[in-house]
């Protein structure tokens, strides 16, 4: 029998994985630990340094780029070691993801286990998992050659795509453990559809508000300055004005605070409108699990903003955002055709 349980455990396997790089890349984030590794070796690169030559060695590579002359000048050898142990272990789950989606896929491919629409879809998340690479490589490129960071144009796409990456990969899997489903009506089903989309524009500003720092200012809420009660103050820094909310701390934390209640608003709305139909079990989880998903990740974000983005809660908010994707992906697929 084609597409059989071996194949959504694959699928599955695939899902998770991502999401340890996703948290895995967000610690690496965080601990400014993603320009540690500043040659790319698809292969010998799995091994990381062994002897306090082969550490030398790197740490001597590392002095050559931007981050160390500039910020890191006074960083010694073992806390060199701190941050090149995040990159490394990062790019590593990177490898392991694509050899265990290749390696089973040409397994399933040869013993005829894969029906044709899955092929299909396979090789779209093979596309997907060789682009996202690609834009890991991209991103450390644009921080070793004058500034000593990462674009966040570049670091955005990069974890977007994994974002996407992920949601297609657990969609595939939906339509094996789903083959039917229930469509109330279509104007429903757009209408998460458009959730969907403004979940992924909040997770692409959220990359903004990490790629610039712009967490470390105004830590505070519900108003971004202090003791203004009547209204906001967004710094405008350059001109034309738009780009103060694509490259500005202060208008990219604006943005994604905003958005934040655009999207809670957004599945409240899709919840209140459920509750005028008749769902089936798994359609009602899939909302009330939106719901209680949000509004956690609101608080979150709230939180982390107030105690200026310690690390271990900006790695809690981006896990609850990866949640709320999947509880998303989740919904729409049950609502679907």
């Amino acid at each position: 029998m084609k597409d059989n349980k071996k194949v959504i455990y694959w699928l599955l396997t695939g899902c998770f994985l991502i999401f340890i790089m996703v948290v895995v890349g967000g610690i690496t984030r965080l601990t400014h630990s993603g320009l540690s590794i500043s040659n790319y070796q698809l292969i010998s690169g799995t091994i990381p340094p062994l002897n306090e030559v082969e550490w030398n060695e790197a740490f001597d590579l590392y002095k050559q780029y931007p981050e160390y002359q500039k910020i890191n000048h006074q960083m010694t050898l073992e806390e060199f070691k701190d941050i090149y142990f995040w990159e490394w272990i990062h790019r590593v789950i990177g490898r392991a993801i694509g050899v265990v989606f290749i390696i089973p896929f040409v397994y399933f491919l040869l013993k005829k286990q894969l029906s044709k629409p899955t092929i299909k879809k396979s090789l779209i998340l093979l596309f997907l998992g060789g682009f996202q690479g690609f834009l890991g490589w991209y991103m450390v490129k644009s921080g070793l050659v004058d500034r000593p960071d990462v674009s966040h144009y570049r670091l955005a796409m990069h974890l977007t795509t994994a974002f996407i990456t992920f949601a297609y990969t657990l969609w595939v899997a939906l339509d094996l453990i789903y083959p039917t489903k229930k469509v109330i009506n279509t104007s429903f089903r757009n209408l998460i559809r458009w959730g969907m989309a403004i979940l992924l524009i909040q997770i692409i500003w959220g990359a903004f508000v990490a790629g610039l720092d712009a967490g470390w200012i105004h830590n505070h809420w519900p108003f971004m300055s202090e003791g203004k009660l009547m209204h906001e103050t967004v710094y405008i820094e350059q001109s034309p004005v738009w780009k103060n909310f694509v490259e500005g701390k202060s208008g990219v934390q604006f943005v994604h605070r905003y958005l934040a209640y655009v999207v809670v608003g957004m599945i409240l709305f899709i919840a209140w409108k459920s509750h005028k139909m008749t769902l089936t079990p798994l359609q009602k989880k899939g909302i009330n699990g939106l719901v209680g998903l949000v509004l956690l990740q609101f608080i979150l974000g709230v939180f982390t903003l107030l105690f200026q983005v310690p690390v271990w809660l900006g790695i809690l908010h981006q896990v609850v955002a990866f949640f709320l994707l999947a509880a998303m992906t989740f919904t729409l697929h049950r609502f679907s055709k």
